[in-house]
């Protein structure tokens, strides 16, 4: 890695640290200053309350100039990110990235598109729609989702029962609860898609 990259990333690492926001950590990985391992926790009133919620994050060579790499390695039910892969669709991560943001910047930018999702611009567009469609039921799923994947607050007990079902079936737990989840929890429509 390029000396100046390498002390950025150590003045940066330090920022975090010294921050005192107790809902961000930062660490390196291997001794190496291109891997990094970010922590948030969920903000206050959003379904990802009492979360922690870990990020990958991936430091080019080029940095500042160019954006970290970052992704959520603790899956997540959020419009703006893939419940596949975890990828994050944030615009300070691609196109409006400027070389004075911060690792801290981005980590806070995080956690505020938690508490503001943009589901008209999302990753996961069946996660948007239940955004749009049914505000509700996508409350429900993050903040069970937060429970089962990032070790927050009790989730809703009947979803427990549900992916439980589809378990005794022989269905894998985390495709089972992305079924469920996709389809309002109607076990029913789960079934069908999982077996069909």
């Amino acid at each position: 890695m390029a000396n100046i990259a390498a002390k950025r990333v150590k003045r940066e690492i330090k920022e975090v640290v010294k921050g005192g926001e107790g809902s961000l950590k930062l660490e390196v990985v291997s001794n190496s200053w291109t891997d990094l391992l970010g922590e948030i926790t969920g903000p206050p009133d959003t379904p990802y309350e009492g979360g922690i919620f870990k990020l990958e994050i991936k430091i080019p060579e080029t940095y500042p100039f160019t954006p970290p790499k970052v992704r959520f390695i603790t899956k997540i039910w959020h419009p703006n990110v893939s419940s596949v892969t975890g990828a994050i669709c944030l615009d300070i991560l691609k196109d409006q990235w400027a070389a004075a943001l911060t690792l801290r910047t981005v980590m806070l930018s995080i956690q505020a598109l938690l508490a503001a999702a943009e589901p008209n611009d999302p990753q996961d567009a069946v996660v948007a729609k239940q955004y749009i469609e049914n505000q509700q039921m996508f409350t429900l799923t993050a903040r069970h989702w937060t429970n089962i994947y990032a070790e927050g607050p009790s989730g809703v007990w009947e979803f427990n029962q549900k992916v439980q079902l589809l378990l005794e079936m022989g269905v894998d737990e985390h495709k089972a609860r992305v079924a469920l989840s996709t389809y309002n929890w109607d076990v029913e429509d789960a079934t069908e898609q999982l077996f069909s």
